[in-house]
């Protein structure tokens, strides 16, 4: 048993001990910050997304940077997860996207405010934490990258931006949708029209969101999953 002197002294190195821990962590931690955020690309439309974040409370049901509910995902890193032009079109419908599924609610945001977003979410998705979130099971070079073999074509931009993030060709691509590998081979030109323009009508229930796509992209599409063979 320790006397009252040695106690006393116990105490003492103790504290002086954690104290010194502490100050040099908090310098540490002042020092760091400049260089893991990312505070010289904060534009206009970034600020104006944050306030649409604000007044929205999406905090109430998504989490960033670790911090929010745990309802609905969390978006730390969802701008490489899914890509902007999947973003953009979820934020316009969220119903469309996921019938039947999706609790969002529909805010009805303009184009701009849609940007506004996105570029928030872009901004944060380039913040030094130092590996938090865990790397996306999506990531960009996915969205982008599909092997020559398996297409006549190279994809169409919306295919490698948009439909990429929930179906995958040669094992590149999201998990949510079917393979695409030989679709080709599978469903007639027309039947892939009908399937793009109102998946609802095709198969009722279906996971498959109408995109609403504009003749000129849908035929596009139909072309480049026909020729997968």
């Amino acid at each position: 048993m320790l006397s009252k002197s040695q106690a006393r002294w116990f105490f003492i190195g103790g504290t002086v001990f954690f104290s010194a821990i502490f100050i040099f962590l908090t310098i540490d931690t002042l020092r760091e910050i400049p260089a893991r955020q990312n505070s010289d690309q904060m534009t206009a439309s970034v600020v104006r997304g944050k306030m649409i974040w604000d007044e929205s409370n999406c905090m109430g049901c998504h989490t960033i940077l670790g911090e929010g509910a745990y309802y609905a995902p969390e978006l730390t890193k969802v701008v490489d997860r899914r890509g902007a032009a999947w973003i953009a079109i979820f934020l316009k419908d969220p119903q469309a996207m996921f019938p039947g599924k999706r609790r969002m609610v529909q805010y009805d945001f303009d184009e701009g405010q849609i940007q506004d977003v996105i570029a928030f979410l872009d901004w944060i998705g380039k913040i030094d934490t130092n590996g938090f979130p865990p790397e996306p099971d999506l990531a960009p070079a996915t969205l982008v990258s599909l092997r020559a073999e398996q297409a006549a074509v190279a994809p169409p931009q919306y295919f490698s931006t948009v439909c990429i993030a929930c179906h995958s060709v040669a094992d590149n691509g999201g998990t949510v949708g079917p393979a695409l590998d030989g679709v080709g081979n599978r469903m007639t030109s027309a039947e892939l029209d009908r399937w793009l323009s109102d998946p609802q009508a095709v198969k009722p229930g279906t996971a498959m969101p109408n995109l609403g796509l504009a003749e000129p992209t849908r035929a596009e599409l139909v072309a480049w999953l026909a020729g997968l063979k």
